[in-house]
């Protein structure tokens, strides 16, 4: 009967109870595994970044290999990978007497280097400025922006000192002088050359990420120091050491303080996040 049937053969049925809960668990198991996640590239930037600059410090030039792979990372960075958009409300015009204002994003900053995003809109202007000891990666992440930047010019004689005018101010070679439009190569400036010194103007509402290798510490002896350009021929006597036209050059006076009319404001970052910092 039915009753005998299903009392039949105890053994055999623990043997298939057993195949049927490890099948399940198995298949459990599948449903449970996740694929794994690839990194933002914000992520793939912190990594990067913290090996690139993990022996750093004032004056650290990292070697030519790391330079063009964090550069090739920096490259790959498109805006929506970061999280901004040129609809946010910093980016738009505001009415001033003076320039509009520059939103600054931080994204992370520790004693080897810094990252983050400045926002300008249209006609905003970060005055020269200057970047002692530092290696700094610029990406402009949308618009168009006129980047002008200057290298010192040393004493040819071999004193490794800046040559001076008559009232004090220093003469530097312009490294670059033009306009940029995203999407282009990323610029890379040294502590004592590629254009240390530079001033951005937006052409165009623009964003430009900046990694910082080490990061401005007044203490440190990193201070950012502004500057007043004067035209070479304006100041009178001829410098040695100018070679070519004199276009290529100019008198750097630095100011003692931030220009009054900058203002850098400070705004939440709400892109992707960067984990383990």
């Amino acid at each position: 009967m039915g009753v005998d049937g299903g009392l039949a053969d105890p053994k055999g049925r623990a043997e298939l109870a057993t195949e049927k809960n490890t099948y399940s668990s198995k298949k459990k198991k599948r449903r449970q595994k996740k694929p794994t996640s690839t990194p933002s590239a914000v992520q793939r930037l912190f990594e990067t970044c913290k090996e690139v600059f993990a022996h750093g410090g004032r004056g650290f030039i990292p070697s030519a290999d790391d330079v063009e792979r964090l550069r090739s990372v920096l490259e790959t960075l498109k805006l929506v990978d970061v999280g901004v958009s040129p609809n946010l409300p910093f980016f738009h015009h505001v009415v001033t007497d003076g320039p509009p204002p520059v939103t600054y994003l931080h994204l992370y900053a520790c004693p080897n280097f810094s990252i983050g995003i400045f926002c300008l809109p249209q006609a905003a202007v970060i005055p020269l400025h200057n970047h002692p000891g530092m290696t700094v990666f610029s990406k402009l992440l949308f618009g168009s922006m006129h980047i002008k930047s200057y290298d010192w010019v040393n004493d040819p004689e071999g004193s490794n000192e800046k040559i001076k005018s008559s009232n004090g101010t220093c003469l530097a070679k312009v490294n670059t002088d033009a306009i940029f439009k995203a999407p282009c190569e990323t610029s890379v400036l040294y502590p004592t050359t590629g254009g240390n010194m530079h001033c951005f103007t937006a052409v165009t509402s623009c964003a430009v990420l900046d990694v910082l290798g080490p990061p401005y510490n007044d203490d440190e002896g990193r201070a950012c120091s502004y500057y007043k350009e004067y035209v070479f021929s304006s100041i009178p006597g001829k410098a040695i050491g100018v070679s070519g036209e004199s276009k290529e050059y100019a008198w750097l006076e630095e100011s003692e303080s931030k220009p009054d009319d900058l203002v850098v404001r400070g705004a939440e970052y709400r892109g992707p996040k960067i984990v383990g910092c």
